[in-house]
């Protein structure tokens, strides 16, 4: 059955929401058949995709082409798309402009932007577009530059007081879950008391109403850095290594591809050849 936003607002205190990320048809329709709530199209698909050191030279058309792939893989789990850096910062006018390209182009359910208060004006304009908001508050990768690299945020008194601010101003805004990144569990679970709306946390402990992890790092298989509060559920990476090294290994002693593995044709047919 097809996840929506009222999917995760019912779930609020009932049960645990789970969420991955995917970025692309193969793993989206592989993720789908596990019964998870929803799959977020990150721009981390900037890092663990594209091989680039953060996320902000992902642009909206990467966003369009991973996340329609995602999008065709997913028949039941709500698809949820980051909106890259600079696609809504500008303007309300240019943050409507490109929500509606990644929606009308994608398929995808709903947007996810990272900020507080400063980006209220955007978040009320897609809602009033009928375009469902996801919210994201603490470690929001796409400032990375202002705080100084991948730091955890919340840890005094004036950015928690901040963090709580701008999580109650996006529920007020009409945001319809807020994830919550790399801030201290009591931070994560106070806030998540105080709001009407799901918290979905990343590294912010398990009280809030549900998780998410990238999941080339749920099985290890981007492994260029591993965050604290990544776990892994299996080494991906050793297994996929060890067939490529016997594929290799069989291909260059003769051993693949076996007869089962090819296709036939009369002898007197290709006799006409010679």
């Amino acid at each position: 059955m097809k996840k929506t936003i009222n999917t995760f607002l019912n779930k609020k205190g009932k049960e645990k929401i789970c969420m991955l990320t995917a970025y692309d048809y193969s793993m989206a329709k592989l993720i789908d058949k596990s019964d998870i709530d929803g799959i977020l199209v990150g721009d981390s698909l900037g890092m663990v995709c594209l091989g680039y050191e953060n996320t902000l030279s992902v642009t909206v058309e990467d966003m369009i082409h991973h996340g329609s792939a995602v999008v065709r893989g997913a028949k039941d789990a709500m698809v949820i798309i980051d909106m890259p850096f600079m696609s809504y910062e500008i303007s309300v006018e240019k943050a409507l402009v490109n929500a509606g390209r990644i929606i009308k182009e994608t398929g995808a359910t709903a947007l996810k932007l990272e900020g507080g208060l400063e980006i209220i004006p955007q978040v009320e304009a897609l809602v009033k577009a009928k375009i469902p908001v996801m919210g994201h508050l603490g470690l929001t990768p796409q400032s990375i530059n202002m705080f100084g690299g991948f730091k955890v945020q919340g840890k005094d008194a004036q950015s928690a007081e901040s963090i709580l601010e701008s999580a109650l101003a996006l529920e007020k805004a009409g945001a319809f879950a807020l994830v919550l990144e790399c801030i201290p569990a009591k931070l994560a679970e106070l806030i998540t008391s105080k709001l009407s709306i799901p918290t979905i946390g990343i590294g912010a402990g398990k009280e809030c109403d549900g998780q998410i992890l990238v999941w080339q790092d749920l099985v290890n298989l981007f492994n260029d850095f591993t965050p604290k509060f990544v776990k892994n559920y299996a080494n991906v990476s050793d297994i996929m290594t060890r067939a490529f090294e016997t594929y290799i290994k069989e291909v260059r002693e003769g051993v693949f591809p076996e007869v089962k593995h090819t296709f036939s044709i009369k002898d007197e047919l290709l006799e006409k050849l010679y």
